[in-house]
């Protein structure tokens, strides 16, 4: 089993930055993909970034120019550098890992939650 755990919200003013990390342990050897999706209240889980085990990374439209996935293979690892916080930014961010042995297989974490208000 692989157990994914975040840290790093906060509470920021408009135009801050965060970063979070998520740690994942277990069975970590199964996993390749990884990243973050975020969710809003009343609103749907929405991808946020994705970063492969060889460093190819995904981004949705609306946060490409301003956040930046990273991971550490040796200790999967993932990071999400948050700049120039908007309001609409605010959600529960939650780590996601992809199995590399069964396929379709998925790991979710608990979430960090990141609000921005000024």
């Amino acid at each position: 089993q692989v157990q994914l755990v975040e840290s790093g919200g906060n509470l920021v003013q408009p135009g801050g930055s965060l970063r979070l990390d998520c740690a994942a342990s277990g069975s970590t050897f199964r996993l390749n993909t990884m990243g973050w999706y975020r969710q809003s209240p009343g609103n749907e889980r929405e991808l946020v970034a994705l970063i492969d085990q060889y460093g190819t990374t995904t981004y949705a439209d609306s946060v490409k120019d301003r956040f930046t996935i990273s991971r550490e293979n040796a200790n999967y690892t993932v990071y999400l550098q948050i700049s120039n916080l908007k309001t609409e930014d605010t959600a529960n961010y939650i780590c996601y890992a992809r199995d590399i042995i069964i396929s379709g297989k998925e790991y979710w974490g608990q979430g960090t939650q990141v609000t921005v208000s000024s």
